[in-house]
C-alpha cells in the first residue's frame, strides 16, 4: 500500500507547496494529502479536529502548538518567508504604493478596497494596522470588503474591487490580477511559515524526510518562483 501523509497549512504557502509535493511524491512514492486554510480557523481546528500528520503554520502560531503539545518537539522547519502587497486589475492603471504617503493617497481614490478579515487571516491583521497608522481606518470603511479565504484578491481580476492587500504567494498569477508591488518597508510585515510533525502522527519519519526535502535547493527554487522570500 502505497503511504500517505496528511498536511494541514496555512493557505499562503499553497503556490509553492503543491508544486513542491507533485514533484516529491514522484520521487517518494507516497501520497500527500493537503488541506489549506487561513490561520484563524486552522488555530481553531487544532483545538477540536483529530490531527494530521504535520502541519504548515507561522511562526506564532506554531509556538502555540508546542506549548499545548500538539506538535513534536522537533525544532519547526522553515518553509518560507511571505510579503503583503497589492493587486489591481490587469488592465487599470498602476497606482504608486511605495510610500506610505503615497500608498494613502491610492487607498483614500480607490472606489474599492478588499484585504483578508483580520479574523481570519494573517495579513488581515497587518493591514488593519497599517490602515490605522496612515489615519484613514474610518474613511476607507464603508467601501471595503473583508474576504473570508482562499483568493481574497480574485474579485479585483474581475473587476468587481478595484484594490487589493494580501499576501504576495496568493497574488501572482491570479487570472485578471496585476500585482503591483509590496507594501512600504515602513508598513510591512513578513510572515515566517515553519513545518513540524504533529504529536500524534504515526509517520514522524516520513514527515521528518519530507520537510528536510523542502529545504534543499531545487524546493527552495519553487518556492522562490512563486514569490516566498529568503533569508
Amino acid at each position: 500500500m502505497t503511504a500517505r501523509l496528511a498536511i494541514w497549512s496555512g493557505g499562503a504557502v499553497k503556490a509553492g507547496l503543491i508544486p513542491a509535493v507533485e514533484l516529491y511524491q514522484r520521487r517518494a512514492g507516497l501520497t500527500i494529502a493537503l488541506e489549506f486554510q487561513p490561520m484563524g480557523p486552522l488555530a481553531r481546528r487544532l483545538e477540536s479536529a483529530p490531527l494530521p500528520d504535520a502541519l504548515i503554520l507561522t511562526q506564532e502560531l506554531m509556538s502555540q502548538a508546542q506549548a499545548k503539545g500538539l506538535v513534536a518537539p522537533d525544532m519547526p522547519t522553515e518553509i518560507g518567508r511571505v510579503a503583503i502587497g497589492v493587486a489591481v486589475q490587469e488592465s487599470a492603471p498602476v497606482p504608486d504604493v511605495s510610500t506610505p504617503e503615497a500608498l494613502r493617497r491610492a487607498l483614500l481614490a480607490a472606489k474599492s478596497i478588499v484585504y483578508i478579515d483580520p479574523e481570519r487571516g494573517t495579513s488581515g491583521k497587518q493591514v488593519a494596522a497599517v490602515l490605522d497608522r496612515l489615519g484613514i481606518a474610518d474613511q476607507v470603511r464603508a467601501k471595503t470588503v473583508l474576504g473570508r479565504g482562499g483568493s481574497v484578491v480574485e474579485p479585483v481580476g474581475r473587476g468587481e474591487i478595484e484594490f487589493g492587500i494580501h499576501q504576495i504567494t496568493e497574488i501572482l498569477n491570479l487570472p485578471g490580477v496585476r500585482y503591483v508591488g509590496p507594501l512600504p518597508d515602513e508598513l510591512q510585515k513578513e510572515t515566517l511559515y515553519v513545518g513540524a510533525p504533529s504529536a500524534t502522527t504515526m509517520q514522524a519519519d516520513a514527515v521528518r524526510a519530507f520537510l528536510v526535502f523542502l529545504r534543499t535547493p531545487e524546493a527552495r527554487a519553487l518556492f522562490a518562483a512563486k514569490g516566498f522570500i529568503e533569508r
